[in-house]
C-alpha cells in the first residue's frame, strides 16, 4: 500500500497533469520554453533567498559564530531540496535539518526549538505577505468574491499561526511530556520534549534577535516576487511589480495551505491559474509560470539532497 505521502504527491501531480492538458501542453511547454536563460536569473534569485532565510534562522541560535552560519546556511538548503523534492509533507525538511544541526555542537531540544521558531516566523511573515498580496489583488481589480473567500483563508491561517505560538509559549511541550511521564517511567526518554521547551524559552527570550529574523524572512518573500516579474517579462507580459508581488504571495498562501502535498504539485499550479485570471494573464500562461517556478526547486534541490546524503554518511562514519 502507498504510504499517504506518496499518495498525496500522486494525486497532486495527476492534478497538475490535468490543468497541463486541459490548457494545452504544447502551449503549456512553449511558454515554458520561452523563458529560456531567464531561468538562470530566477534560480540566482532563489539562491539569494534561500540564503537569506538560512541567515534568519541563525540569528535565532545563541553565541552563533561564523561556523555556525555556514551551517545554517547549508542546512537550510538541504530542508528545501527535502521539502520540494521528496514525498514528504512540506515540513519534512524540518526534521533533518534540526538533527543535523547537532553536528555542529547545538544541543537537541535548542536545535529543534530553533526549526521551530524559525518556522513560526517564516508562517506569520508570509501571512502579512499574503494580507498585502490581498489588498493589491483588490486594487487590481479582484472581485468581492474571490477577496472574500482569500481573507477567510487567511483568518484559518491566522489562528493557525496564533495556535503555533501558543504552544511555543505556553509550555505544551513541557506539559506533555509531564503528563505521558506520570507514573510511568518508562516514558522517560520524552525527556526531550523539556528540552525543547527549554529551547523555545531561550529563544522566544532574545526579542531583538526574533524580530531582526522576522525582517530578513519578510524581505525574502518580498525578493520572491522579482522571480514572478522576470518570468513574465521573457513570457511577453510586462506586468509591475505590485502584480507580480500579488501572485507571489497568493501563490505562496496556496501553496501553503496545500501543505500536506509535497511540493505543492497540482495546488500551486491551480492557485497561480486563479490569481493570474484576475490580471487578465491567460491561464496556460499562468501554468507555465508556476513550472517555471519549480526549475530552481529542481537545479538546487538535487544538489541539496546530495550535501544531505553527504551529512548523514559522515555522520554514519563517526
Amino acid at each position: 500500500m502507498m504510504r499517504p505521502m506518496s499518495l498525496a504527491a500522486a494525486a497532486g501531480l495527476l492534478l497538475a497533469l490535468v490543468l497541463i492538458l486541459s490548457q494545452g501542453a504544447a502551449t503549456v511547454l512553449a511558454a515554458v520554453a520561452s523563458v529560456g536563460a531567464g531561468a538562470l536569473w530566477i534560480t540566482l534569485i532563489r539562491c539569494w533567498q534561500i540564503a537569506g532565510a538560512g541567515g534568519a534562522w541563525w540569528l535565532l541560535l545563541p553565541n552563533a559564530g561564523g561556523e555556525l552560519f555556514k551551517a545554517c546556511l547549508a542546512l537550510r538548503w538541504v530542508r528545501e531540496a527535502v521539502n520540494t523534492l521528496l514525498p514528504v509533507a512540506q515540513i519534512g525538511g524540518e526534521f533533518i535539518g534540526a538533527r543535523l544541526l547537532t553536528r555542529w555542537g547545538v544541543g537537541g531540544g535548542l536545535a529543534g526549538a530553533s526549526v521551530l521558531v524559525d518556522l513560526l516566523v517564516q508562517t506569520a511573515t508570509q501571512l502579512l505577505f499574503a494580507i498585502i498580496g490581498v489588498l493589491l489583488l483588490a486594487t487590481l481589480g479582484g472581485e468581492r468574491q474571490l477577496i472574500a473567500w482569500l481573507s477567510l483563508g487567511l483568518a484559518v491561517m491566522a489562528l493557525a499561526v496564533t495556535g503555533f505560538f501558543a504552544t511555543q509559549r505556553l509550555g505544551v511541550f513541557r506539559l506533555l511530556e509531564r503528563a505521558l511521564t506520570a507514573g510511568n517511567p518508562r516514558w522517560g526518554t520524552l525527556a526531550n520534549l523539556a528540552k525543547l521547551d527549554d529551547g523555545f524559552k531561550i529563544i522566544h527570550a532574545r526579542h531583538a534577535a526574533v524580530a531582526v529574523a522576522c525582517g530578513v524572512h519578510l524581505i525574502v518573500w518580498f525578493i520572491g516576487a522579482l522571480e514572478i516579474w522576470i518570468a513574465l517579462a521573457y513570457m511577453g507580459y510586462a506586468v509591475g511589480y505590485r502584480e507580480a508581488l500579488a501572485i507571489e504571495s497568493l501563490g505562496q498562501a496556496a501553496r501553503a495551505a496545500g501543505f500536506l502535498v509535497p511540493a505543492g504539485l497540482g495546488v500551486q499550479e491551480g492557485g497561480f491559474a486563479v490569481i493570474c485570471s484576475v490580471l487578465g494573464i491567460p491561464a496556460p500562461v499562468a501554468i507555465a509560470l508556476s513550472l517555471v517556478k519549480r526549475v530552481p526547486e529542481i537545479a538546487l534541490g538535487l544538489p541539496g539532497l546530495l550535501v544531505w546524503r553527504v551529512l548523514e554518511g559522515f555522520d554514519k562514519g563517526r
